[in-house]
């Protein structure tokens, strides 16, 4: 008989949770094992952990004088800024004296020895005298015409070839004009932007780095926009059972707890859409609404979650008669976790394997079924103290 089975439009890349998710899984626990080896080591642990803990406080209590720093910083940058972009639609009369003083602090950056020019200004004209040399002149005179302030220069320096035999020209050194990150020591805000710069570029990189390892898409990996995919499941079983029985049994989504660990309860809202309250990370628990999109009577049973779910998750079921008179049950679940397929793997690293649990509760499905009790370690089961239900 030939059967129409649902359209596996819902969970591509087929198997990818069985072995993609491995090398994240490997190396996360490497990175945590060298962790806790490091801390826990018997005769250094303890002065490691005490060291951590003293740079954890130190740094929790610099921490407001250093925000505050960078923020002045921050705040006096943005001011300079906007009064550089408004000067040009403003008129600027400076005095004398202003003018002079402009003119002083950008000699400092232009020629190697501003102590030898005297500046003097007047209505916006400014006159230099004093002894320079002569390959500073021109970049000199260009500094200070573009002074604001200064309409004319007028000047009126003695240029000299060598340094030599001019006691105002000995020593000193042309200061050089180098990028703030190029500097000894950085400002508040150079830190705050290259630290900044510094998380993105490690961020990415890790990202990278996950994505050539695990080789799954960066959507599905992080879980932004991955749908219903990031992970996909597959498991197959026989259940010495013929397939109506089997059928029965999960037809009605309301059973699931009495196989399950992690459902703790699921409530037919109508005969297509169903409740569900699972036990998520820490026990802390989940609930999403799901709906049937498609249903043959002891063949196949598809889901999939309402738009909008906590756990966005897409499945189906297969009942088909063995060989021996049972049923071979093939489920398919596919399933977005919080930060995508990497949240998987970290926790796999912590001992939550998905693929594992689904094992585990086909396992007590078949055994419910075959022995009519519900098994000790199910969701339903726990719930009630731990005695064994016998179904009917």
């Amino acid at each position: 008989m030939q059967r129409n089975y649902p359209e596996r439009n819902y969970s591509e890349g087929e198997g990818q949770s069985n072995w993609t998710t491995t090398p994240i899984m490997l190396l996360g626990s490497v990175g945590i094992g060298m962790l806790a080896g490091y801390l826990l080591d018997p005769q250094r642990g303890r002065r490691r952990r005490a060291l951590v803990s003293d740079k954890i406080t130190s740094a929790t209590r610099r921490l407001p004088d250093a925000v505050g720093v960078a923020a002045r910083d921050l705040s006096n940058r943005a001011r300079g800024a906007w009064a550089e972009a408004t000067k040009l639609f403003t008129s600027d009369d400076p005095s004398d004296q202003v003018v002079e003083a402009r003119v002083r602090a950008k000699m400092g950056r232009v020629i190697s020895h501003p102590h030898a020019v005297h500046v003097a200004a007047r209505n916006g004209h400014v006159t230099l005298n004093g002894v320079i040399l002569a390959r500073e002149l021109p970049d000199l005179v260009k500094s200070v015409m573009e002074v604001s302030g200064v309409k004319t220069v007028d000047s009126q320096l003695k240029e000299y070839n060598s340094p030599e035999g001019i006691p105002s020209l000995q020593g000193g050194s042309r200061r050089e004009e180098r990028s703030e990150f190029m500097q000894q020591n950085w400002s508040p805000a150079a830190r705050v932007a290259a630290g900044a710069a510094g998380t993105a570029a490690l961020a990415a990189g890790a990202a990278l780095l996950t994505r050539s390892v695990s080789n799954i898409e960066l959507q599905r990996l992080f879980g932004f926009g991955g749908g219903r995919t990031a992970i996909t499941i597959d498991k197959s079983i026989n259940v010495n059972a013929p397939v109506d029985v089997v059928y029965a049994l999960w037809s009605n989504f309301e059973n699931f707890p009495q196989f399950m660990t992690n459902v703790l309860e699921v409530t037919n809202i109508n005969e297509n859409l169903s409740h569900w309250k699972v036990a998520g990370p820490a026990g802390v628990p989940v609930e999403w609404d799901a709906e049937i999109t498609r249903i043959v009577p002891d063949e196949m049973i598809a889901w999939k979650s309402v738009e909008g779910s906590t756990v966005e998750n897409a499945g189906y079921v297969l009942f088909e008669p063995n060989d021996q008179g049972g049923t071979e049950v093939t489920v398919r679940i596919s399933y977005n976790p919080p930060a995508g397929a990497l949240g998987h793997a970290v926790a796999k690293a912590f001992g939550a394997d998905p693929k594992s649990e689904m094992d585990q509760d086909l396992m007590r499905m078949k055994t419910l079924i075959e022995t009519g009790h519900t098994p000790h370690d199910a969701a339903q089961n726990i719930d009630r103290g731990g005695h064994g239900q016998r179904i009917h």
